[in-house]
């Protein structure tokens, strides 16, 4: 078996990156671009810093902003007609994973118009060209949306989120500046690091895990685990170090895959419109007690790169003890709550199955049944 790497054409890291958007549009003679962002980045004038740029070099561009915090098949399907209405040729997405996760099913439509029903796209769908140029400018440290092959839809009607997996969507030019971060207020800037590090440790624990991935999910950990609480308290080190350590998770995760954190935290998102960072936040401490029997020396490492002092005199149910109580401290130190009050027995059933049909559970370390999956949703309660 061979082992797939897929990453960006090219990357921009640093404050100041976004500047490098009106040489890359150059150089690649793109004619006009539509802008994907969320209104309440645009309020604050975050998208602003971006539309400078572009109106400084003389580049043209229309703003598309029907964008939801769990994007939907109608958003999708409004900014494919404005993409086609602009006349526009790239994209440039600026946001969380919200707008990236838009811009590339607006990006993949567009280019292969025989999947304009977006539902078909859920899975890995038989694309055969790549999306519309998309340079992607992240404003949250958490989804890492600019350099995975991953995005994520809402189906409002069947109340459920769906997962594409397309390499054909991956943004040529991910610009990941912390200065376009900062204005993120505490509780955002918490759950998408959150978010961040489930990406790292579900990637790290996959079953396609494999020792390049582990390179990077391990470097993430570290790096997120130091970042995040700084990052939450608005200091420029916290926000550099969150910018990157995301970043990296996404080179591993979107090359190897998730697991049963991720697949739960898309239910609830659907179901109880909970934001996804906190959702993660709040499955992972529980999802890793529950893989803990199958991850041999891993949680060791997890410990170890989460600054847990003398990992290696523990045992190892020590250390697996030691690795989910780091993450957990972490969560709360951030203000992420424990228990989720929307949650209902009732709800069960629908939650487990859909998060059993999930197209991130198959990659979990441990198999779960749909009962399994009820009690650990039950653990939320």
């Amino acid at each position: 078996m061979s082992n797939r790497i897929m990453l960006n054409e090219t990357s921009y890291h640093g404050s100041g990156a976004i500047q490098e958007i009106a040489n890359e549009a150059k150089s690649r003679a793109f004619k006009k671009a539509l802008v994907c962002s969320d209104p309440d980045l645009i309020q604050f004038k975050v998208t602003e810093k971006v539309t400078n740029v572009l109106d400084e070099a003389g580049l043209e561009y229309e703003i598309f902003s029907d964008i939801k915090p769990n994007p939907t098949i109608e958003n999708v399907q409004n900014g494919v007609k404005a993409f086609k209405e602009a006349k526009a040729d790239y994209i440039i997405a600026i946001g969380g994973g919200s707008s990236m996760d838009t811009s590339k099913a607006i990006g993949i439509i567009i280019a292969n118009p025989e999947f304009e029903d977006v539902r078909s796209l859920e899975g890995t769908a038989a694309t055969t060209k790549p999306c519309v140029p998309i340079i992607a400018v992240p404003t949250t440290a958490g989804t890492a949306a600019e350099v995975t092959i991953n995005y994520v839809i809402t189906d409002v009607e069947r109340k459920r989120k769906f997962v594409c997996v397309d390499p054909h969507d991956m943004p040529v030019v991910a610009v990941v500046d912390p200065d376009m971060m900062s204005t993120m207020p505490k509780g955002l800037t918490a759950s998408t690091g959150m978010d961040a590090l489930t990406h790292a440790i579900e990637g790290y624990t996959t079953k396609a895990a494999w020792e390049m991935t582990d390179m990077f999910h391990l470097k993430a950990i570290e790096i997120i685990s130091r970042s995040l609480r700084g990052a939450v308290a608005n200091e420029k080190e916290g926000r550099e170090g969150m910018a990157l350590g995301q970043y990296i998770a996404g080179m591993g995760f979107s090359n190897v895959g998730l697991g049963i954190a991720h697949s739960m935290a898309h239910t609830l998102g659907a179901v109880y419109d909970t934001p996804h960072g906190v959702a993660c936040a709040m499955m992972l401490p529980i999802v890793m007690e529950y893989n803990a029997d199958c991850t041999q020396e891993k949680y060791r490492e997890i410990a170890r790169a989460m600054g847990v002092k003398n990992v290696d005199s523990m045992t190892q149910d020590e250390y697996r003890k030691a690795a989910v109580d780091a993450v957990r401290q972490l969560s709360q130190d951030v203000g992420i709550p424990q228990k989720l009050e929307a949650l209902k027995e009732e709800d069960l059933d629908f939650l487990a199955q859909s998060a059993y049909a999930d197209a991130c559970a198959p990659g979990n370390p441990k198999d779960a049944s749909i009962e399994d999956l009820k009690a650990l949703f039950r653990k939320l309660m």
